[in-house]
C-alpha cells in the first residue's frame, strides 16, 4: 500500500495572525504561493495515484502552485467549521473561556451558514475521507495526497493512527509543509511530519533542522 500525504495550505493573512479560518474563503498571501511552489520537489518524489483537495481557494492554489495536478474536490477535506469562532484568535476567545481546547470543547454555535462543528462531527468526516482515501490506495500502487487545513489534517492524522480526535492536538501543523503516513508491519505509522521544503539537503536527507519551531 502507498503512502498518504497531507499537505497544509500555505500561509495567508489569518493564519499569519492566527485567527480561526474555516469557511472564509482567505487567499495565499506572496509568502503563502511561494511556500506552495516549494513543496513541489517534495511531492514529486513520490509516485501520486490520487489527489484530493479541499473546495477552499487558499487548499485549491496551493495544490496547483505545488504541481498537485488531477486533485478531486472533496468537502470532507474543509477546514473545521468554527462556528462563532471563526475569525477570532485563541487569545482572544481565552479572555472569556479560559480553558477552552478546540480538540475537545469544539466551538460555540454561529449563524446557519456557519454552526460550527464538535469534534465528533469532525472526526466523523475525516473517517469519510480515509475511506475514500483507503479506496484509491486499493486500487493502485501509488501513493494518496491531500490539500487540506490545519486543524482538520491534524484530526485526519490521529483517526488513521488509531487515535482519539483530541489527539490531533499533539501533531502540530505548520502552513506549507508536507507530512507522510506509511504502514509498518501492516500498521499505520508517522513516517514524516510537518516537513519543510527547506528541511531538505541538496543531496535529499533530512537536515538537521526539520523539526524546527512552528511558524506560520
Amino acid at each position: 500500500m502507498g503512502d498518504l500525504l497531507l499537505v497544509r495550505h500555505g500561509e495567508t493573512e489569518w493564519s499569519l495572525s492566527g485567527r480561526h479560518t474555516g469557511r472564509t474563503d482567505v487567499p495565499l498571501t506572496d509568502n503563502g504561493r511561494e511556500q506552495a511552489r516549494r513543496l513541489a520537489p517534495l511531492i514529486a518524489r513520490h509516485h501520486i495515484a490520487e489527489a484530493f483537495v479541499s473546495p477552499m481557494r487558499r487548499a485549491q492554489e496551493t495544490a496547483r502552485l505545488a504541481g498537485v495536478g488531477g486533485a478531486r474536490v472533496d468537502a470532507d477535506l474543509s477546514e473545521w467549521d468554527y462556528g462563532g469562532y471563526e475569525g477570532i484568535t485563541t487569545v482572544e476567545i481565552h479572555r472569556t473561556r479560559p480553558d477552552w481546547f478546540l480538540f475537545t470543547d469544539g466551538v460555540a454555535p454561529g449563524p446557519p451558514e456557519q454552526p460550527g462543528e464538535s469534534p465528533d462531527e469532525v472526526g466523523a468526516r475525516a473517517e469519510r475521507m480515509l475511506a475514500k482515501i483507503d479506496a484509491a490506495l486499493a486500487e493502485s500502487e501509488g501513493s494518496v495526497v491531500v490539500v487540506s487545513h490545519g486543524h482538520f489534517l491534524r484530526v485526519l492524522a490521529a483517526r488513521r493512527l488509531g487515535l482519539p480526535v483530541s489527539a490531533g492536538a499533539l501533531f502540530q501543523l505548520s502552513t506549507g509543509t508536507m507530512s507522510r503516513l506509511s504502514t509498518e508491519h501492516r500498521r499505520h505509522v508517522v513516517a514524516g511530519w510537518n516537513v519543510r521544503p527547506d528541511a531538505y539537503c541538496s543531496h535529499g536527507s533530512l537536515s538537521a533542522g526539520e523539526a524546527g519551531p512552528d511558524r506560520p
